[in-house]
């Protein structure tokens, strides 16, 4: 069996003395796990970087086998994102959180597509943040976790909408959370209207939030927490914004 796709390098691990067990997120298949021979040596570790894009062929003698990649670079996002600290935590984040949370061999195109933008903007340190929020907040809904955020869980109102509740991943309005504020979680304005401005501080806000829902909906069903690039992202952007 074969497959040719587009696809996003998300990690390599050594096997054996001079191959490598590659992850990636495909366009059309999902992410795919399998060796790439050779995938220690000088040719190919630039290739297996995460964030990378790549052009995949991959061959297996049937659908559940572990196969073998092929593959020929399209893009090097990777080095792309070295020169610029912020850049490459949020490369490094979104790959770890694509690799802990999708699910092997299950297509997500639509959280493909998201990604693929995110990445190619993570040169725009007043874009991308927004922009990975609004993935993560796609990828909840892709994995059927969605949350719901246009009208309030109390009152059913759709105006005023500026918190969450951890609970019920709603929705709530100013109104009638003002009694349970300090549960809440913060509602960046951005998240309900795609034409919305975000400063950095309201990414950061929608990043705690979305962080929040896929920890506690998606990871801890199999007892995991946010991969440490994700943490280290977050504590980057909160230092940032302390300088600012």
């Amino acid at each position: 069996m074969s497959f040719t796709d587009n696809g996003i390098i998300l990690d390599a691990r050594a096997h054996g003395e001079t191959h490598a067990v590659v992850n990636i997120f495909t366009e059309h298949h999902g992410r795919r796990a399998a060796l790439v021979y050779g995938g220690q040596g000088k040719r190919m570790r630039p290739v297996l970087q995460p964030g990378n894009e790549v052009k995949v062929d991959w061959k297996g003698r049937g659908e559940d086998s572990l196969g073998h990649f092929t593959l020929e670079m399209e893009r090097a996002r990777a080095g792309e994102a070295m020169g610029d600290r912020l850049s490459l935590a949020g490369l490094s984040a979104a790959c770890a959180l694509a690799l802990a949370t999708l699910p092997e061999r299950e297509a997500h195109q639509r959280a493909y597509a998201a990604m693929a933008v995110l990445l190619d903007n993570l040169d725009d340190l007043d874009l991308w943040p927004a922009l990975m929020a609004r993935w993560e907040l796609g990828l909840l809904a892709e994995l059927g976790f969605g949350l719901t955020l246009d009208r309030c869980a109390a009152t059913g109102a759709r105006d005023d909408l500026v918190y969450v509740s951890p609970r019920s991943a709603c929705a709530v309005s100013a109104a009638a959370g003002e009694p349970y504020k300090d549960k809440l979680l913060p509602l960046p304005g951005f998240l309900r209207n795609a034409s919305s401005a975000a400063s950095m501080r309201d990414a950061f806000e929608a990043l705690r939030m979305t962080g929040f829902f896929i920890e506690t909906r998606i990871l801890h069903l199999s007892d995991r927490e946010l991969p440490e690039a994700r943490l280290r992202l977050a504590a980057l952007l909160e230092a940032h914004l302390e300088r600012e």
